[in-house]
C-alpha cells in the first residue's frame, strides 16, 4: 500500500542500550534519559525535524522501549500526530522465514525498507535519537540536492584526543569525502561523523541489500556501508555543522551537557527554534525565603526550602530544609529529605533521600560522579 509521496522520510535510530550510563539506563533506551530539567534526550532529533518541516518519521526501537514508546505516544508533543506521515514506532518484528533483532544500524533500516517505500521518497535522513543538538535539516538537505550527492556526512571538528572515538574523515576543497575510518586509532584528521546522514533512497536501498548479502558485515553504516559506498566511487559529501552538538554516551557526557546549560555553552533552549517535550503541567516552582539558589535551573513544580547551587533540578523535586545539593542533576519527583547534603550527583526519577545523609563527594575531592539510579530509597546503610 502506498502513501501519499514524501520528498524525505526521517528513519530515527532510537534502540541503543546505552551501557555507558550505567544504572540510568537499566530500565529505559538511552534517548529516554531525562536532560536539561524536562527534556528527554530524544526531544532534540524529533523537534529539529518538525522545526525543519519534515513531518514523515520512523523511530526504530529496540533495547527497553516501553517508556520511549509511551512518552512518544501519538506524536502530538511535536505536532507530529498526521493523517499522512506523522511518527510511528518501528521495533523489530517477526516476519516469515525471517525473524531477528535489529544487528546493526544499517540492519535497523533494512528491515524497515517497506515503511520506507510507502512513501516512495527521494531522500532519506538517518539519525541517531541519543544527541543534544539543534540543526536544521533543510539546510543539510540542500547542500545536498546542490551536490547531486549520493550521500552527505554531517560532521563536526573534534579535538585531536578525542577523534579515534568517531568515525572521522577527509574531504576535498569541495567537500568530496576522499576518506572515512570508523574509530581510528591513528585519525587523519578531525572531521569526525555525527551519526547524520542523507542519502538518495535507490542508491542506499542498494547498497542496504549488497550489506545484508555479505557474511562478514556488522550491518553497521560507519564500519560497513559507508566504506563500501565510498569504495564504489559514490559521490559522497561532508556537510560542516559549527554549532553545538553532545553525544551523550557516559555518565560524565551527561553531567557536563547539563552543566552547559548553566554557563555560556552555545547551547540556547529559548528562542525560535523550540525544543517540544511531553511533560505534565506543573504549578510554579517554589523557592522559600529562606532558601539559596545560585546558577542554577530550577524546573516547574519544584520546591526549594534548602541551598541549590550549579546544579540543574527537574520537576516535581522536592528539596527540603537544611539541604545542600552542589554540582548535580536531580531528576523529577526526586524527595531529599532535611539536612542531607548531595555533591556532584545524577539523582535519577522518584529516588528518595532520607534525612541526615552524604550522597557523593565534592567536584574538587573525587574525578567520579556519583549515580543513583530510579525509584531508589537511599537510607542509612545503602540505597534500597
Amino acid at each position: 500500500m502506498k502513501s501519499a509521496k514524501k520528498e524525505c522520510v526521517v528513519m530515527l535510530l532510537a534502540g541503543g542500550q546505552g551501557s555507558r550510563l550505567g544504572a540510568l539506563t537499566k530500565k529505559l533506551a538511552k534517548p529516554s534519559v531525562p536532560y536539561g530539567g524536562k527534556y528527554r534526550i530524544i526531544d532534540f532529533p524529533l523537534s529539529n525535524c518538525v522545526n525543519s518541516g519534515l513531518d514523515t518519521i520512523g523511530v526504530l526501537t529496540q533495547y527497553q522501549p516501553l517508556i520511549l514508546n509511551s512518552y512518544i505516544g501519538d506524536g502530538k508533543s511535536w505536532d507530529l500526530d498526521r493523517m499522512n506521515g506523522g511518527i510511528q514506532i518501528l521495533p523489530p518484528y517477526q516476519r516469515v522465514g525471517d525473524s531477528e533483532w535489529y544487528s546493526g544500524t544499517a540492519n535497523a533500516i533494512y528491515q524497515n525498507m517497506d515503511f520506507i517505500d510507502q512513501y516512495n521518497p527521494e531522500y532519506v535522513l538517518v539519525l541517531s535519537g541519543d544527541h543534544i543538538y539543534k540543526m536544521d535539516y533543510s539546510l543539510m538537505i540542500k547542500f545536498h540536492k546542490e551536490k547531486s550527492a549520493d550521500c552527505t556526512i554531517s560532521v563536526i571538528d573534534v579535538p585531536v584526543r578525542e577523534a579515534s572515538r568517531f568515525g572521522i574523515l577527509s574531504s576535498d576543497d569541495e567537500g568530496r569525502i576522499t576518506d572515512f575510518e570508523e574509530k581510528p586509532k591513528k585519525p587523519r584528521s578531525t572531521k569526525a561523523s555525527m551519526g547524520i546522514y542523507v542519502f538518495n533512497w535507490n542508491k542506499l536501498k542498494e547498497y542496504l541489500k549488497i550489506d545484508n548479502k555479505n557474511p562478514k558485515s556488522t550491518r553497521d553504516f560507519g564500519k560497513d556501508v559507508i566504506p563500501l559506498m565510498l569504495s564504489a566511487g559514490e559521490k559522497m559529501y561532508s556537510y560542516e555543522f559549527k554549532g553545538y552538538w553532545k553525544d551523550v554516551g557516559t555518565i560524565d557526557s551527561l553531567w557536563q551537557a547539563n552543566m552547559d546549560l548553566l554557563g555560556n555553552s552555545g547551547l540556547d533552549l529559548s528562542g525560535d527554534w523550540v525544543i517540544y517535550s511531553r511533560h505534565t503541567e506543573r504549578p510554579p516552582q517554589y523557592i522559600s525565603s529562606n532558601s539559596s539558589v545560585k546558577n542554577s535551573i530550577v524546573s516547574e513544580g519544584a520546591v526549594i526550602l534548602g541551598s541549590v547551587e550549579n546544579s540543574v533540578i527537574f520537576s516535581g523535586v522536592k528539596i527540603e530544609e537544611n539541604v545542600v545539593v552542589k554540582d548535580s542533576v536531580i531528576m523529577a519527583d526526586v524527595q531529599i529529605r532535611e539536612n542531607s547534603v548531595i555533591n556532584y550527583s545524577i539523582i535519577d526519577e522518584s529516588v528518595i533521600i532520607e534525612a541526615n545523609l552524604k550522597v557523593g563527594t565534592p567536584i574538587d575531592k573525587n574525578p567520579d560522579i556519583t549515580v543513583i539510579p530510579r525509584e531508589s530509597i537511599v537510607r542509612t546503610g545503602g540505597v534500597k
